[in-house]
């Protein structure tokens, strides 16, 4: 549905979503027009969706005024972090790595920013983490945990057992990952009662080509949860 100004109906308060690769500067009104909350720009090589210092300058200029962009790294080091932020416009950076908790605090002491640390998750074991984590990031991103000897630590399409995380809380705002898409996100909320769901390969037709249509039902299936 769309209001007489052209741009979709304004998402009712609820589940915030971030759209995680985003690869071209026509996305961030894609998302805007659904009320996606947060945009991810790639910053890790391997990736399929990875951007370079100039191409996610232009994305990240493109974002309306009141959408956060997020910066995701693996591992990285101080030199291309500083190189991103000293022409990239970030909000938030998102550490997808091995990063233990003083890695975060050199991070926030050396850049003020605030941080989201993803987590994979597979079984019992895993719970733990979120919980040291917590405790010296701003956001958790809870995400499934790659297979032994994946090339990517997330992004893969994979989804966990929801029920692992079902009724946890923690004391920092966390979001909810892993193989969402419009199909079972509501499933993935009502379960697990995340008030904010990230995506990636669900809402598009190739790696980093984000698809509006896919974009606009996955916000509005996680509305429904």
């Amino acid at each position: 549905m769309t209001t007489p100004g052209g741009g979709a109906d304004p998402v009712k308060p609820g589940v915030r979503v971030k759209v995680c690769g985003l690869t071209r500067p026509v996305d961030m009104d894609t998302l805007a027009r659904a009320g996606v909350a947060y945009a991810g720009l790639n910053f890790f090589a391997p990736s399929p969706r990875a951007l370079g210092i100039a191409q996610a300058r232009a994305i990240a200029l493109a974002a309306p005024a009141g959408m956060a962009r997020v910066g995701l790294f693996v591992d990285a080091d101080d030199a291309l972090i500083d190189a991103v932020l000293a022409e990239v416009p970030l909000d938030f950076l998102q550490l997808h790595g091995a990063e233990p908790p003083d890695r975060l605090a050199a991070l926030r002491a050396r850049h003020g920013l605030p941080l989201i640390k993803a987590v994979g998750v597979a079984g019992p074991d895993d719970l733990p983490a979120l919980d040291r984590f917590a405790q010296v990031a701003d956001m958790l991103l809870v995400d499934a945990k790659p297979a032994p000897g994946a090339a990517l630590p997330g992004g893969n399409g994979l989804a966990f057992d929801w029920r692992l995380i079902a009724g946890r809380r923690w004391p920092v705002p966390w979001l909810l990952a892993g193989g969402l898409h419009a199909g079972n996100v509501a499933q993935a909320v009502a379960l697990t009662g995340a008030r904010q769901v990230d995506v990636a390969s669900g809402v598009e037709t190739a790696p980093g080509v984000k698809d509006a249509g896919r974009v606009a039902d996955f916000v509005l299936a996680a509305q429904e949860g």
